[in-house]
């Protein structure tokens, strides 16, 4: 098993940035995908960013330019930096991991509690 613990949500002003962390426990040897994802209200839960341990990147359109996913192996963390922040970006963001992206799709993952971040206009 794997647990993931998010921190820092929270409410920022438009044109702000928030810095989100995920650290790794567990069974960890087995992850080698960590990612965010988002649900807005009434939306569906959608992947906002991911990372493989190799540092490969993959990002949804919608943040590419502002946001940037980053890991530290060596502390098992995901960290994702949000900048110029619009209200439509306000959501509960989880955290997940898996040992693919394959496995990911496949259910074989695991899921933070998640974090919610406001921003307001």
């Amino acid at each position: 098993q794997v647990q993931l613990v998010e921190s820092g949500g929270g409410l920022v002003q438009a044109g702000g940035s928030l810095r989100l962390s995920c650290a790794a426990s567990g069974s960890i040897f087995s992850i080698n995908v960590m990612g965010w994802y988002h649900q807005a209200p009434g939306k569906q839960r959608e992947l906002v960013a991911d990372i493989t341990s190799g540092g490969n990147t993959n990002y949804a359109d919608s943040v590419k330019g502002r946001f940037t996913i980053s890991r530290d192996n060596a502390k098992n963390t995901v960290y994702l930096q949000m900048n110029s922040l619009k209200p439509e970006d306000t959501a509960v963001y989880w955290c997940n991991a898996a040992s693919s992206r394959l496995a990911r799709i496949q259910g074989r993952d695991y899921w933070g509690k998640g974090t919610l971040v406001t921003v307001s206009s």
